[in-house]
C-alpha cells in the first residue's frame, strides 16, 4: 500500500516536493485554497482547504489516514502541519515549536533566553511608540510574515510612523517588531534535523535590493566566507534552532554578519527556504536531495 503524504500549501513553491514524492510512490494529498494552486492537476489529490484551517486539515488527515505531513518555504504553514503532526503521532516538531518560530516577536524572545546573539528590538501594535535608546537605522517589520512583505529600514525618525504602520498592516496579527539594523552582509543556512541532531548542508551568500525593503535577487552556494566565519555562523545556528525546540525537518536561518566579524541571527524558518534555495539550489551544489530527505 502507499505511503500518504499531506502537503500544505498547492503554490509553485510545493511543486517540487510533490513531483519528487510522486516519483517515490508517495500518494500526494495538497491543502490549499484553489486559485493559484498549481499542484492541482499534478497531485494525486486536492483538498480545497486554508492552510491556515487546522481543525479541517486535521480531520480530512485523520480520514484519508495519512502517513506524513510537510510543506516547502511557508511559514504560514507551519503551525498547521505540527498541530495535525502532533494530534495524529506523527514525527514533527511540537505545536510550541511551530508558534515561536512563525512569530517574530516570540522567536526574539526564544533567542534572548537560549543566549543566542540578536539585534536589540521592541514589539509594537501602533506606530506610538518609545524608541528612546535605540540607535538609527531601524527596520521594521510584520511579526509574522515571510519574504520581504512589510519590511522598511528607517534610516530618519520621522520615517518611523509610516513604516511600522507599512508593517502592522501587512501583518494578519497586526503586530510588528522595531529592532535595530545590523548593517553587513547577508546569508542563510540550509540545514536537515532529526532527533535534534542539525546537520548543516549549506550556508548561501545572498544578493538584495538593499533599502528600503530588501528583496532578494539571487543566492549563490557555497558561501565565500572564510572558515572562522563559517564556525562562527555554524555555532550560533545549532544554538538558535536549539532555543526554537526544532527538533526535525528542515530549517533556514538567515544572519547578517558585520564587517568586523560579529554574527547576529535575523530570523528562522522551521521549512525549507524560498525561491528555491532549498528545492533546486542545495542539490546543484551539495549533490543532497533535499526535497527527498524532508519527507
Amino acid at each position: 500500500m502507499k505511503k500518504k503524504l499531506a502537503i500544505i500549501g498547492a503554490s509553485y513553491l510545493q511543486l517540487p516536493l510533490v513531483e519528487r514524492a510522486k516519483k517515490m510512490g508517495i500518494e500526494t494529498h495538497c491543502f490549499a485554497w484553489s486559485e493559484g494552486a498549481v499542484c492541482k492537476e499534478v497531485a494525486d489529490f486536492f483538498h480545497p482547504i486554508s492552510i491556515l484551517e487546522k481543525e479541517a486539515i486535521l480531520q480530512k488527515c485523520i480520514e484519508i489516514e495519512i502517513d506524513g505531513i510537510t510543506s516547502i518555504a511557508t511559514d504560514m504553514a507551519v503551525p498547521t502541519i505540527c498541530y495535525v503532526a502532533e494530534k495524529m503521532n506523527l514525527i514533527s516538531n511540537s505545536y510550541n515549536s511551530s508558534i515561536i518560530s512563525t512569530n517574530k516577536s516570540e522567536m526574539r524572545k526564544a533567542f534572548k533566553k537560549g543566549g543566542c546573539t540578536i539585534p536589540k528590538f521592541i514589539e509594537v501594535t501602533n506606530s506610538n511608540v518609545n524608541i528612546n535608546g535605540f540607535n538609527f537605522p531601524l527596520i521594521a517589520k510584520p511579526v509574522d510574515r515571510s519574504g520581504s512583505r512589510g519590511v522598511t529600514k528607517v534610516i530618519f525618525e520621522n520615517e518611523l510612523v509610516e513604516a511600522v504602520n507599512y508593517a502592522i498592516n501587512e501583518s494578519f496579527c497586526k503586530k510588528a517588531i522595531i529592532e535595530e539594523f545590523i548593517e553587513g552582509n547577508e546569508v542563510s543556512v540550509e540545514i536537515i534535523s532529526w532527533n535534534g541532531k542539525h546537520t548543516i548542508l549549506a550556508i548561501t551568500d545572498k544578493v538584495t535590493t538593499g533599502a528600503p525593503h530588501f528583496v532578494e535577487l539571487a543566492h549563490h552556494q557555497p558561501t565565500k566566507l572564510d572558515v572562522v566565519i563559517q564556525d562562527k555562523i555554524k555555532t550560533e545556528v545549532i544554538k538558535c534552532l536549539n532555543a526554537l525546540e526544532i527538533k526535525h525537518g528542515a530549517s533556514h536561518s538567515e544572519f547578517k554578519i558585520t564587517d568586523n566579524g560579529e554574527v547576529y541571527i535575523i530570523e528562522v524558518g522551521a521549512r525549507m527556504g524560498g525561491d528555491f534555495i532549498g528545492s533546486h539550489l542545495v542539490q546543484l551544489s551539495t549533490g543532497y536531495d533535499f526535497c527527498t530527505s524532508s519527507n
